[in-house]
């Protein structure tokens, strides 16, 4: 009975252990869809900045293919797959200067942006709306 007890003493925990681990692999699945929509979401446009849209500290993004009222120029962004996250920023010169960095989904909702060569301040954004049409974030800098 001692060897029995004995080994029901391994093997419950194990199992405990196993059903934890699944457990927190679907939670993890339920994620990773959300996460995953919300790149793909971003992914593959170069998205400015619509002013005329934003509404108190909600910033408003479109497509560069929208039809844009006339601006002196519009900030924006790109981000790729592999991680890659170009800003676009109005240069001295009136055209537009871009600063390469990285982005990272930090949950559903929020995404890290850094800048390896610190000619720009980090920040991170959550995302309000993400429609194929307009984008609605917050911006909030690290630094501040």
């Amino acid at each position: 009975m001692g060897t029995l007890n004995s080994v029901y003493s391994k093997i419950i925990p194990a199992g405990l252990l196993l059903c934890l681990l699944l457990m927190a692999g679907t939670c993890k699945k339920k994620d990773d869809k959300k996460t995953a929509a919300l790149a793909n979401a971003l992914l593959g446009k170069t998205w400015l900045h619509s002013h005329e849209d934003d509404r108190g500290d909600t910033l408003v993004y479109r497509p560069n293919s929208y039809d844009f009222p006339p601006a002196r120029g519009r900030t924006g962004f790109t981000m790729e797959a592999d991680g890659t996250f170009r800003q676009y920023d109005i240069a001295p010169t009136d055209g537009l200067e871009e600063h390469p960095g990285r982005w990272e989904i930090v949950n559903d909702k929020v995404l890290n942006v850094t800048f390896p060569d610190k000619k720009s301040t980090d920040f991170q954004v959550e995302v309000f709306s993400a429609e194929p049409e307009m984008l609605k974030v917050k911006k909030q800098y690290k630094n501040q």
